[in-house]
């Protein structure tokens, strides 16, 4: 039976890889993997909880962490001689890995390539070179990265394989009235939902909201967030399906920049997007980032369609505003039908992914 390596270091991630290798047979899948992956049949070598981080100071304190799962991750490769790795995001582990995984000769596939586009592009033709082939999420990606080398294919996003739930049935079952309903998404990982969280519920004040959290954020961030969440019911997202399984129920959107904006229009609900991260970690992207926009479904658009606060706009009283003004604007919900069109609705990513990975194993 041949083996696969899997690497995926955050719950979207997760959700992603677990997909493909359930799409795969005869295959025995192991690695750095979470709740969807080990329900999929993947071995996990370490749980990407302990070694995930947000922010250059959050990476330092984590990083004896990180090092010990980079260890076993290339243990195991040279122990079990895996036939292919399949990467998932998780940019700054994965791509100390493909040193490793190409001198032990094993086929690589990036699923979720890195996002060269807003930093660092200068990386692009190393990490081309240390891959077989890439499978980007984005249409404008595929481009882009053939420029450099590599073998690229738009396969579709993720999120477009989300089964959507019935509107007033999942009104119902969480307990939502006719009044608008706000989504608040404050992240995935401890330090996003930790500094986001607070002021996200000052700004729900007066609303209908519920607050997604995924199952998979460790058990003491849950905890502290039941005591932030001040009467705002939580709901607890499951590691296979996310938020995106009940984005339906609601009218708006407050979340953390990533994955979440995307599936939030995915669902046809404008989002609001906010972000804070650590000063050195602001202080590099400040001079970093080389994209006009944070919130993806604003890069997929390339205009400021859903708003976007970042650091010391990250604050209750703005979020409010901006709350009241996407509520007022029809055309969000547009801006919302357009990102859907702009990324495809022909593809169906895991497939795609797995197709890419089969003749290797």
């Amino acid at each position: 039976m041949s083996s696969l390596l899997v690497v995926c270091g955050e719950p979207s991630s997760d959700r992603a890889a677990a997909k493909v290798v359930s799409r795969l047979n005869d295959v025995r899948a192991f690695g750095l993997v979470g709740p969807a992956c080990e329900a999929a049949g993947v071995e996990p070598l370490v749980s990407p909880e302990r070694s995930a981080a947000l922010g250059v100071l959050d990476v330092a304190l984590r990083a004896g962490r990180i090092a010990r799962a980079m260890a076993v991750v290339r243990r195991a490769i040279t122990k079990r001689k895996p036939r292919a790795a399949l990467l998932v995001n998780y940019t700054e582990f994965n791509a100390r890995l493909l040193g490793p995984l190409r001198r032990a000769g094993v086929r690589v596939l990036w699923y979720a390539a890195p996002q060269i586009w807003a930093w660092r592009p200068g990386r692009g033709e190393a990490i081309a070179r240390g891959c077989d082939a890439l499978a980007v999420i984005l249409p404008f990606e595929e481009a882009l990265w053939r420029d450099r080398g590599a073998k690229a294919t738009y396969v579709g996003h993720p999120a477009l394989e989300i089964t959507r739930r019935d509107r007033n049935a999942l009104r119902e079952e969480l307990g939502l009235h006719r009044t608008a309903a706000l989504a608040i998404l404050p992240g995935s990982r401890p330090a996003e939902v930790r500094r986001l969280l607070p002021a996200m519920i000052d700004a729900a004040a007066g609303r209908q909201a519920r607050v997604l959290l995924t199952r998979a954020l460790d058990a003491p961030t849950r905890a502290w967030a039941m005591e932030q969440s001040r009467g705002v019911p939580i709901v607890e997202t499951s590691a296979e399906e996310g938020a995106t399984a009940v984005l339906g129920a609601f009218d708006v959107a407050l979340c953390a920049s990533g994955t979440a904006s995307l599936e939030c229009a995915l669902a046809n609900v404008p989002p609001v997007v906010a972000y804070r991260v650590d000063a050195v970690a602001a202080f590099v992207a400040r001079h970093a980032l080389t994209t006009k926009h944070v919130a993806l479904p604003n890069v997929l658009l390339d205009r400021r369609a859903f708003p976007e606060l970042l650091q010391d706009d990250a604050r209750a009283d703005r979020m409010r505003s901006a709350l009241d003004a996407i509520e007022r604007d029809a055309r969000a919900r547009e801006a919302c039908e357009e990102v859907r069109a702009r990324l495809g609705t022909q593809h169906a990513p895991s497939r795609e992914v797995a197709e890419m990975l089969r003749p290797w194993l």
